[in-house]
């Protein structure tokens, strides 16, 4: 009676604690009124909740199990007082990927709650996109107890300790609450790994089942407080900013490639170009950063790049590389430089400002180091134009170089334009006229342009060709989540509609393969409040791994099937979810999305689109990729080069 009597207690202060929260609207509010009291008994688990509150985490996506119910039980008080949301979902993928979706498309960031063993395993499959693309996202992961009473149920078989520790940290920081005590560490670290300004990724906490319930006594919430992260600021000089000024005066054909790093630097990048007469090639990340008609915008460049993108890669002798990690698919893995000779590395990663050999390395960050840059830039160029000679950028207008990328973006049009025009092609596997994915994602991104929408890409075809096709004046647009291609990341995304505190509307476009690796949003988008459009395009195959099958051995394996499915129909049998047929023509198109905007809550399109040789079938690869057949001619290019 007395343990009961105790627990009572201690959950009455408890629903008054967060309570107090929600009244007044933050921790450190409620600290500061004397609504808190500046210290109390706390279980760890309610500690670590007060602590991801006092740093602005307040949605918690839950697949909870036997691994998490102290942590459940904190959420439930918490939740029910209004001082956070947490929502009860179906997968710890779908939870992990409407937590990068959230963060990367409002800013607000969330917790990912899982029990021990393959629900951990789940969330840990996901965060390659958080870890791939840059976002910060919390996981709150139940582990075995510390007491080893024996094998827990669904941990990693065997008698090693801390096996899910060592798991998780290559993919991420890592920290386990072995320790009770230890959490303003863990608090600490985990800040600095999802606000880190230039290399935000997945934290994983681990939380063992039987250190979730311990009792902190008389707990200072001093403990819990920590600040984020600084920001460096430009690159030192030491000289440095004088020889890049040389090089970048001194070459003939400049190419600025712009990664997920640089996405805050559009004006000063703007500038830059001016400067040394360059043009930018974006990867996927970056789509928006300067508006898609700037005349020195030569959109994307990789294995899947495009016609003017992949050109001023081929042709350029010197490379700015700005905030770029230089994945393999968005430099050609390696060979996208052929004639460049010289490497201007601005980042705030030593690794990735260093990448290729022959580079001048100026470590900081993006924005501040091209401000910087732009000055000295300005300052030699005025110097030429009073006592000397004028500066490359200043010597033609347009330039040679300038005009020969234009060339090149105009025949990119015109290649589009000849796709556009012939938006349906005769399908073997559907019998008839359909649209083609070049057609279908025109319309769709043309139309949530107009609407003002953003637009998420899932993996694959779809997203191939939707960084190809998206024509995007402004950042936040378009979401292609190419650092992992993950597929059912689209569909997943959805859900952060309903998890924002602004709820809005979003279109998520992808493929049939991609939907039914992740299809719970159609059921947890309900019971959320999601708000948006799932266009599925249904080729009834792996399109991206066919094309690919099929350029490298002229035949397509265990890609496709056979089975028909209706996913109109599918979506209909959820109570509030718009199920569509997508129809065969634009204009059917266009009329579908406009009866799925009019809808309130979630509606599915399902499009039939064209799979097979026909060259305006889709958007054509112009790049190389170390992969499968191609990968000696590859490798011998890369190591020619020398770069």
């Amino acid at each position: 009676m007395q343990v009961d009597a105790k627990r009572a207690e201690r959950a009455t202060a408890r629903a008054a604690r967060a309570g107090a929260i929600a009244r007044a609207g933050s921790v450190d509010a409620a600290l500061a009124a004397g609504a808190l009291p500046p210290r109390a008994d706390l279980t760890l688990a309610e500690a670590l909740v007060l602590g991801l509150l006092r740093q602005d985490v307040r949605t918690f996506l839950c697949v909870l199990g036997h691994g998490s119910t102290e942590v459940g039980e904190v959420l439930r008080v918490y939740h029910g007082a209004g001082a956070l949301r947490a929502c009860g979902l179906r997968s710890e993928i779908e939870a992990s990927h409407a937590a990068v979706a959230l963060r990367w498309l409002t800013g607000e960031k969330a917790a990912v709650v899982t029990s021990i063993g393959p629900g951990a395993l789940q969330a840990l499959a996901a965060s390659l996109v958080a870890a791939s693309d840059g976002v910060g996202v919390w996981y709150l992961l139940g582990d075995e107890t510390t007491e080893d009473e024996g094998p827990n149920m669904q941990q990693l078989p065997g008698h090693e300790q801390g096996a899910f520790l060592r798991l998780c940290s290559p993919a991420g920081r890592a920290y386990s609450l072995h320790t009770p005590l230890a959490l303003g560490t863990a608090l600490r670290r985990g800040r600095h790994t999802v606000d880190h300004p230039y290399a935000a990724g997945p934290y994983f906490l681990l939380l063992p089942l039987n250190t979730q319930p311990a009792l902190l006594p008389d707990y200072s919430f001093d403990e819990l407080d920590c600040a984020p992260p600084p920001a460096v600021g430009a690159a030192a000089d030491g000289g440095a900013y004088e020889r890049v000024v040389d090089e970048l005066l001194a070459a003939a054909r400049v190419v600025v490639k712009v990664g997920g790093g640089a996405v805050q630097a559009g004006p000063e990048l703007c500038e830059f170009l001016e400067r040394v007469d360059g043009v930018a090639v974006l990867s996927p990340r970056a789509m928006g950063v300067i508006p898609y008609r700037h005349p020195r915008n030569m959109l994307v460049g990789g294995s899947k790049g495009t016609l003017c993108g992949n050109y001023a890669m081929e042709e350029a002798d010197l490379l700015v590389a700005i905030g770029s990690r230089s994945v393999c698919q968005s430099d050609c893995s390696r060979t996208g430089y052929p004639r460049v000779r010289r490497v201007i590395g601005i980042n705030a990663d030593l690794d990735a400002a260093s990448h290729y050999a022959r580079t001048v390395p100026l470590l900081g960050d993006a924005k501040a180091t091209l401000a910087s840059l732009n000055a000295a830039l300005a300052r030699r160029q005025d110097q030429r134009q009073t006592g000397g000679p004028a500066s490359p950028a200043a010597a033609e207008s347009p330039s040679s170089w300038l005009q020969a990328c234009a060339q090149r973006k105009a025949e990119w049009e015109r290649f589009k334009a000849a796709r556009y025009a012939q938006p349906t092609l005769v399908d073997p596997v559907w019998g008839r006229q359909v649209l083609t994915q070049p057609a279908a994602i025109k319309a769709i991104t043309d139309w949530a342009r107009q609407q003002e929408v953003p637009c998420f890409f899932d993996a694959g075809d779809v997203q191939a060709n939707g960084f190809q096709i998206v024509e995007d004046d402004r950042l936040g647009q378009s979401f292609s989540e190419t650092g992992a291609s993950y597929m059912g990341f689209a569909a997943s995304a959805l859900l952060a509609t309903g998890l924002a505190s602004r709820p809005m509307y979003a279109v998520a476009i992808s493929g049939d393969g991609s939907f039914t690796m992740c299809p719970q949003v159609i059921i947890d988008g309900v019971e959320h409040g999601a708000s948006g459009c799932l266009v599925v395009l249904d080729n009834r195959r792996m399109g991206a791994i066919s094309g690919l099958q099929r350029a490298q051995y002229g035949t397509d394996f265990a890609t496709r099937d056979g089975v028909a499915v209706d996913y109109a129909a599918w979506a209909r049998a959820v109570a509030g979810v718009q199920g569509l047929h997508g129809g065969w023509s634009v204009a059917e198109l266009q009329e579908a999305l406009g009866r799925a905007r009019a809808h309130r809550g979630l509606t599915l399109i399902h499009v039939p689109v064209y799979f097979g040789d026909d060259p305006l079938g889709g958007m054509g690869v112009f790049g190389r990729w170390n992969v499968g057949s191609w990968c000696a001619e590859t490798q011998a290019m890369r190591h020619r080069i020398g770069l």
